[in-house]
């Protein structure tokens, strides 16, 4: 048998030889006869069952190809997610040390803000549908009910129902610049830089970032041309600091036409675009139906996804706002509240605590039903399952190595409204794109059936 994989890398041409060296390092217990010939690493991996030979050619792409006998089928999807895994390791430590300039025609020249604390925090908070906002409003409602009495309920209901309502205006502040049709491009140049020269240009020349990235603009945008690499280069030089082409990667998305592609796809409206200009990779949707939806991405996912991984993370997002995914979330979370004031108010009495663990992670869990949903709408409107699993790997490659060394049922038990993202890569690989009666129904069972089969392996 022969199989190969092909991955987009965010790796500049300097550091081709480091990865290969970093994966032969990763894998030195594990590989025989391994050597890297100029811009491939050969190896083989002796097994019970046979050997495997492979090949890793990193350029513009990396090509995996592997060769092995057939009884090794599951052998090689296991090598093929660990040598993924040490790819995308490797680019994160390039992160640490690459440069990122991203300007939008027409929108403010702002710097590109680190994954910081703060950040992650309203992410969380603002991610999946508001559903932690909502409840976290449901927990301040105990202590409005001591101060108010009933009238709490009200309050509370009017606070979450105006988050519905306004949902989109809140997003549109998380993002510093709008995308329309008259300015659908984000231009991104990168600069991997060893440590040293990044350390220098933080200590020396950061303070002059805004500066740059004007007379970028000023040079390429504002006359109509799209900024390269080699203008950055001469302007960096200017400030005393000096690149090579080696160390250089540059990208434009056309951001506005993959969201009005998406949107088309599923027959709606093209939704209201915003770009927040964070390294954090993220992508949500909200809005009270799809005549007012809004899309928030970050340059973070920008510069890690290519357009097809990204058409299929904004299918999956879009397909939040087609469910009404909030409105029926909210319904759901209020419900509840609703019924621990009256039928369930003695076994909230009774075990209080117990009542409040076990209720939220039911309704994180009924969650998961509109996150597989999405998913799989992604996958039959889209039409591309394979490219969502392949952007949710990249993404999402530390948590699965995470999930991958608990038991399956603990995955399952976090208050997250995700199902594992184990369960939902599998998943998509597995998926024969096709219409559904009830998305939404197949989904819940699909979602069940991943819960009872991790604990049939516990």
């Amino acid at each position: 048998m022969l199989r190969r994989f092909i991955i987009k890398t965010e790796v500049a041409p300097a550091y081709y030889v480091d990865l290969l060296d970093f994966i032969l390092k990763y894998f030195s217990a594990d590989f025989q006869d391994a050597r890297i010939v100029y811009d491939r690493l050969i190896f083989s991996l002796e097994d019970p069952g046979g050997v495997i030979s492979g090949e890793v050619k990193v350029g513009e792409t990396i090509e995996i190809i592997l060769s092995y006998p057939l009884n090794l089928e599951e052998k090689v999807e296991r090598l093929y997610d660990d040598i993924f895994f040490v790819i995308q390791l490797f680019e994160d430590e390039l992160r640490k040390s690459t440069l990122y300039f991203a300007w939008v025609e027409g929108q403010d020249i702002i710097p590109e803000k680190p994954s910081s604390l703060s950040k992650r925090i309203s992410k969380v908070l603002f991610g999946s549908n508001l559903l932690l906002l909502f409840i976290i409003f449901l927990t301040i409602n105990i202590i409005l009910f001591i101060l108010i009495g009933l009238y709490a309920v009200v309050v509370i209901f009017l606070m979450q129902f105006a988050i519905i309502l306004l949902a989109d205006k809140i997003y549109a502040v998380m993002g510093e610049w709008q995308i329309t049709s008259r300015n659908p491009l984000v231009h991104i140049l990168m600069y991997q830089l060893p440590g040293r020269d990044f350390k220098f240009f933080r200590e020396v020349i950061g303070d002059f970032i805004v500066d740059i990235k004007k007379e970028i603009y000023e040079k390429s945008l504002a006359l109509g041309q799209s900024p390269s690499c080699e203008l950055g280069r001469e302007i960096l030089a200017r400030y005393g600091f000096k690149c090579t082409p080696l160390n250089e990667k540059s990208k434009v998305i056309n951001v506005h036409g993959l969201v009005k592609s998406a949107a088309s796809k599923f027959g709606i409206p093209t939704p209201k675009v915003v770009v927040s200009n964070t390294m954090l990779p993220n992508a949500a949707a909200t809005g009270p139906s799809p005549n007012r939806g809004l899309i928030l991405l970050t340059t973070g996912l920008l510069t890690r996804l290519d357009d097809e991984e990204l058409l299929s993370v904004i299918g999956h997002e879009l397909a939040h706002l087609i469910g009404r995914d909030p409105i029926i979330l909210f319904s759901i979370i209020f419900g509840e509240f609703m019924l621990r004031l009256t039928v369930l108010l003695p076994i909230v009495v009774m075990a209080p605590l117990v009542y409040i663990i076990f209720i939220f992670w039911l309704i994180f869990f009924v969650a998961k039903f509109f996150e597989a949903r999405a998913d799989l709408l992604s996958a039959i409107v889209i039409g591309k399952p394979d490219k969502l699993a392949m952007a949710l790997q990249k993404i999402g490659y530390g948590r699965l190595r995470f999930e991958s060394g608990l038991d399956r049922i603990f995955s399952w038990l976090f208050w997250d409204p995700h199902p594992p993202l184990y369960f939902r890569i599998r998943r998509l690989k597995n998926l024969k794109v096709k219409r559904v009666k009830s998305p939404l129904l197949e989904s819940a069972r699909d979602v069940i059936g991943g819960f009872i089969d991790s604990i049939r392996f516990f």
